[in-house]
């Protein structure tokens, strides 16, 4: 049953949900390339309701406020990485000129699905690790420049 709750940041261990939810090593990949590329932000799992009504567990990197509709803002993650059902998800909540990083970014990474703020992908192998690199790094210094 979901959670009633939205996405919140919590005190888990990410290194324990990453034991647990990564039979094929693509999120302790994917964790660690972005680690790399941004080293001073925060890592931390949220969960709970998030859009569309789907019960998330997302390893957030980096912390910024987040705008809402409305006016009101919220804390959340610059980088987000989640595992869904049938694949993963990369949330880069950095925008320049207008344009989510994703979409600058995503053509270049490999065999993806991008959205707005999203960039969907079987695994860790079908990126490339590079591009992903330099993707993370740019959505940091967006951040520092704000």
């Amino acid at each position: 049953m979901p959670s009633a709750n939205p996405v919140h940041r919590t005190t888990a261990s990410v290194d324990a949900y990453l034991a647990g939810a990564d039979p094929d090593d693509s999120l302790a990949t994917i964790d660690s390339i972005i680690r790399r590329a941004l080293p001073r932000g925060s890592r931390a799992l949220w969960q709970g309701m998030f859009w569309g009504g789907t019960d998330q567990t997302i390893i957030g990197y980096g912390d910024i406020e987040q705008p809402r509709p409305g006016g009101a803002t919220v804390p959340w993650f610059l980088v987000g990485l989640a595992c869904q059902s049938r694949h993963l998800s990369l949330y880069v909540n950095a925008a320049e000129d207008g344009e989510y990083l994703s979409k600058r970014y995503g053509p270049r990474l490999g065999v993806t699905k991008v959205g707005a703020a999203a960039i969907s992908f079987t695994s860790a192998q079908a990126l490339d690790h590079e591009v992903l690199a330099e993707l993370v790094a740019h959505a940091g210094r967006v951040v520092e420049h704000r």
